[in-house]
């Protein structure tokens, strides 16, 4: 399973907003720190804000910061608010138009699959997979806590 961008770039904002000073930042210092584009960004950032994940700000000193706490923040709630298909196999999928859908054993066991993954990913916090705060300052180019500066 593939996920699309928008769940990566999801967690590479969260990562962003977990190590950067008083856990916020802009839209644009996270495109330039991760080098992608800002309006793919702004969508993602949207789509967190609306799974109250982030909170936006307009104006001088606005920006983006996290809700929570990171460690209240599941890898698999990220990936349920960013992605809308799960379905491995056709049959796990709301249409099904396999010939032997009901009749083979493999949607049960795709179905246990995906529950496997997300109590893995249920598992995982923010705070786990960004744990290292000097690494990923150093590799995000935060110097002073800001990107590229």
């Amino acid at each position: 399973m593939k996920h699309t961008s928008h769940a990566d770039y999801a967690l590479r904002v969260l990562m962003y907003l977990r190590v950067a000073p008083g856990r916020r930042g802009s839209v644009g210092d996270i495109a330039v720190a991760h080098h992608v584009s800002r309006n793919h960004l702004e969508k993602v950032v949207q789509r967190l804000a609306a799974a109250e994940l982030v909170e936006t700000t307009r104006g001088r000193g606005g920006g983006v910061r996290l809700v929570l706490d990171p460690t209240a923040i599941t890898v698999g709630q990220v990936m349920r608010a960013m992605e809308s298909d799960f379905a491995v196999v056709e049959c796990l999928g709301p249409a099904r138009y396999c010939r032997i859908a009901g009749v083979c054993g493999a949607r049960s066991v795709f179905a246990r699959a995906l529950d496997a993954y997300f109590a893995v990913l249920d598992d995982a916090t923010l705070e786990e997979i960004a744990a290292n705060d000097d690494g990923l300052r150093g590799a995000l180019g935060m110097i002073n806590g800001i990107a590229g500066t």
